[in-house]
């Protein structure tokens, strides 16, 4: 054969052309896979299967190594459920079980259900992942002219949008609603667009909110008509109210100390679409086989498989790679996307409120195997753990380390108390106080909106926000006082200074809050 000779430019096309062909149109054989496809390790027969047999086992060990009082788990393998177990109990004190179709809060969770439904309207043309946010919700605004009118629903679906970690979800902490919240979204700092991730519950939310608009549907209807119902999740919903209803239901529990106790109740509706759905582990592997069946269920299609594929595959670095050695942390449209030791691609998401549930789910395509583990207690890595030692079995046929304290060092950084002066005592000669009356009144911000300092006896005390939540002042030096907030995103022992400044002939002209000053945006001024 006469040999053949051609530039390396030329033949990097070639092999573009080539590669790109093999990608779009497959194989010649079923079994020839492209080469990012293709994982070294295989699974033997009857590993997967062994793998769910250790289940109850890896159930039992996490329940005892972190004490939550309730869990359920559920397996999904070639369309079809494997495994469905419910574990402990729905509240401390009280004898009812746990089992499969027990209603637990999905926590962020919702992320890749509400990416699901996003896929559904993008495939009936409603809308497609390049919208821009304010063809459909003109009123919404970003700091940035620029980026207002150019910010898509794939943009904040990726948390790409430059908006701070958690955006807003101080504000739903004082009371706001939906749309006050991302109203005020606006007055944020914004990091560089499209190269900057940073994860935010509320921007995720201006996304499905303008979905649901260009349906002409509010969001909880919108994701019952698409994908609920036509799934037959009867009993999950993106409503707390229908939560409240659930007879077996699992109530969340908070960490105090080093147990876990039914505190507080959360009522995500505001941020509903990035964590406030509602299901259980039964119903939510009906969602698990739709996609891992590339969006068909029970014969048939809920979502187009083409469109679906989109949110589950990486949009975005999430974590860039710490070392060498180190793989990357990928996101899609409300999707986790990461590569296992064994060389799978493994789509999940956890889910965590720190008053009181860990959620977590895991697939892996190439094996057409999931598993969701659902707990109703604050996020210490139980989830997690389970659900990487059976995908560790799944995967290696071992468990490939001890996957409790690693998971529970992750979580640990959410149960310390935040402030200056956590652990610190009041100076021993503080400097005296105004009288109180000086400090007596209303104070405004225009983006948290109005405090109010009110007398409660010989004392003072901090109302804050629509829901008028009331703190006791406690002196701390002189016009500095101090109080404990406690909410989903301030957790029981913080502490935060309230200082007041500049004294005139009505009082104090404004007041600092350290707490809400992580932005400088926590300064009210006097009304």
């Amino acid at each position: 054969m006469k040999h053949m000779h051609v530039t390396s430019s030329a033949a990097c096309a070639v092999f573009a052309v080539v590669l790109a062909g093999l990608l779009l149109n497959g194989f010649a054989r079923a079994d020839d896979k492209s080469p990012p496809e293709v994982s070294a390790v295989s699974v033997p027969s009857g590993q997967i299967d062994n793998a769910i047999g250790e289940l109850d086992a890896l159930a039992a060990k996490a329940m005892s190594r972190s004490g939550i009082p309730g869990m359920a788990v559920v397996v999904v393998r070639d369309g079809k459920v494997a495994y469905a177990k419910g574990f402990g109990v729905r509240k401390v004190g009280e004898p009812a079980a746990v089992d499969a179709d027990t209603v637990f809060q999905l926590a962020s969770l919702s992320k890749p259900i509400t990416g699901t439904i996003v896929a559904h309207q993008v495939a009936t043309g409603g809308v497609s992942w390049d919208t821009p946010i304010v063809k459909h919700l003109p009123w919404f605004r970003l700091r940035d002219p620029w980026v207002t009118t150019h910010v898509t629903i794939g943009d904040m679906l990726s948390h790409r949008s430059g908006l701070p970690d958690h955006a807003g979800d101080d504000l739903e902490d004082i009371g706001y609603d939906r749309r006050q919240v991302l109203e005020r979204l606006r007055m944020l700092p914004l990091a560089p667009f499209r190269i900057t991730y940073a994860y935010t519950n509320f921007g995720f939310t201006s996304a499905a909110e303008a979905v649901a608009v260009a349906a002409k549907k509010d969001w909880a209807t919108l994701a019952e008509d698409v994908l609920y119902k036509p799934l037959g999740m009867n009993s999950t919903s993106s409503r707390y109210s229908d939560f409240e209803k659930r007879a077996n239901r699992a109530i969340l529990h908070a960490k105090i100390g080093n147990v876990f106790q039914p505190k507080y109740q959360r009522k995500p509706d505001a941020q509903a679409p990035a964590g406030g759905v509602s299901s259980s582990v039964n119903e939510v592997a009906r969602w698990m086989i739709m996609l891992l069946q590339k969006g068909n269920f029970d014969g048939r299609q809920v979502v187009d498989s083409a469109t679906l594929m989109k949110p589950m595959t990486a949009q975005v670095i999430s974590a860039p790679s710490s070392s060498l050695e180190a793989r990357p942390g990928l996101y899609g449209f409300g999707f986790g996307v990461s590569v296992t030791s064994a060389g799978r691609i493994e789509i999940k998401h956890s889910g965590a409120f720190v008053t009181g549930a860990g959620t977590y789910f895991s697939v892996l395509p190439s094996l057409g195997v999931g598993i969701v583990v659902l707990t109703n207690a604050a996020p210490v890595g139980a989830a997690e753990a389970l659900a990487a030692d059976f995908m560790d079995l799944v995967q290696l046929g071992k468990i490939e380390r001890d996957w409790f304290p690693a998971y529970g060092q992750f979580m640990a950084p959410m149960f310390v108390p935040s402030g200056s002066l956590v652990g610190k005592p009041r100076p021993e000669k503080p400097e005296e106080a105004a009288k109180l009356s000086d400090y007596l009144g209303a104070y405004r911000n225009d983006y948290y909106g109005n405090v109010e300092i009110v007398r409660r006896g010989e004392a003072l005390a901090i109302k804050l926000g629509p829901s008028t939540t009331e703190y006791k002042l406690d002196p701390f030096d002189g016009d500095a006082f101090t109080f404990n907030p406690s909410s989903e995103n301030q957790i029981d022992g913080s502490v935060s200074l309230a200082t007041f400044k500049t004294k005139g002939a009505r009082g104090f002209r404004s007041l600092t809050i350290e707490y809400l000053n992580e932005h400088g945006m926590g300064t009210f001024a006097r009304r």
